[in-house]
C-alpha cells in the first residue's frame, strides 16, 4: 500500500528529533457547497534538526516511532 505524502508548515521545532506540521486542506462542503479550510498538526520525525519554523516541508507516512510520530519529513516542498 502507498504511503501517504502530505505537505505543511512548520510550527514548533522545540523538541529533539521531531517537528510539528500544520496541514491544511481545502474542500467543497457537501451540502452547502461551500469551500472549507481544515487544518491538523501532525508530528513528523526528523534526524537532523534542519527544519525552522514557519518552512514548507513533505512528510510521509511510516511505522509508529513514539507515541505521537506516525509521520517522517522527507524534504522541503513547494511553495504555493
Amino acid at each position: 500500500m502507498p504511503k501517504r505524502i502530505l505537505q505543511g508548515t512548520v510550527v514548533s521545532d522545540k523538541n529533539p528529533k521531531t517537528v510539528v506540521v500544520d496541514v491544511m486542506r481545502v474542500f467543497t462542503h457537501p451540502v452547502l457547497k461551500k469551500t472549507v479550510r481544515r487544518s491538523k498538526k501532525y508530528h513528523a520525525h526528523v534526524e537532523e534538526g534542519a527544519y525552522k519554523v514557519g518552512e514548507v516541508v513533505q512528510i510521509r507516512e511510516c511505522a509508529p516511532k513514539s507515541k505521537l510520530k506516525r509521520w517522517e519529513v522527507i524534504g522541503v516542498g513547494a511553495k504555493g
